[in-house]
């Protein structure tokens, strides 16, 4: 199964809105699915101009689900908006003594 076919595969048509971004029926996360589809050839744009796209996902317990892309849990992989933000370091530097 290609995630990204432009063809969407037939389970996708029974598919149910999950909210939680978990299977509605079992529970079971997207790691557990079976199959996934991204139907990224009609993006949603929302209110700040960002993307969104639905994402589809085959569960083991055989229920078809979709979610907004934007609905993903955050990833402890991705950078957060802190780490890009290094205003928390001018405190640390008050001490220094940078004439050296």
């Amino acid at each position: 199964m290609e995630a990204f076919n432009i063809t969407p595969p037939q389970w996708t048509e029974s598919a149910i809105h999950g909210f939680d971004f978990c299977c509605p029926k079992c529970g079971a996360s997207t790691m557990e699915a079976q199959a996934v589809w991204i139907n990224r050839r009609s993006p949603v744009y929302t209110e700040n101009s960002r993307r969104k796209w639905q994402e589809f996902y085959h569960c083991h317990c055989n229920t078809s689900w979709w979610a907004w892309s934007s609905d993903r849990p955050p990833s402890k992989y991705a950078r957060s908006e802190q780490d890009d933000d290094m205003s928390d370091l001018d405190g640390d530097l008050g001490d220094l003594d940078l004439d050296l």
